[in-house]
């Protein structure tokens, strides 16, 4: 597997357990419509959360977070929209990015976005 892909891999599954010690229930993981993916679906305090999960190995190429452009935004959304078309029971909806930054020598440094809007 391509280091990049393992990469991604560690980082959701830390992401996972980060949230769930913070108090998120994790409905979903990598959920797909379409060409749409949302890395995890939770929820906490009655909103239902879509999180993108970024997670880097270095700083050569900045900070995590830094890469959700605008366009990663707007596809979130569209996905977040026909989640809420296939299950509609939820009134409070967020946007969150979960930056993960691992490090060989210690422990990872996790930095959380919420309710990220255009």
């Amino acid at each position: 597997m391509a280091k990049h892909l393992t990469t991604g891999r560690k980082g959701e599954d830390l992401a996972v357990t980060w949230l769930e010690s913070h108090g998120f229930s994790i409905l979903h993981r990598n959920w797909r419509y379409s060409y749409f993916e949302l890395d995890i679906i939770a929820t906490r305090d009655h909103f239902l959360h879509f999180i993108e999960v970024k997670t880097r190995t270095g700083d050569l190429f900045g900070y995590p977070e830094e890469d959700v452009t605008v366009k990663k935004l707007k596809r979130m959304m569209q996905a977040g929209e026909e989640f809420q078309f296939q299950y509609p029971t939820w009134k409070w909806v967020q946007y969150d990015v979960l930056s993960i930054r691992l490090f060989e020598k210690r422990e990872p440094e996790y930095f959380f976005i919420e309710d990220v809007s255009l």
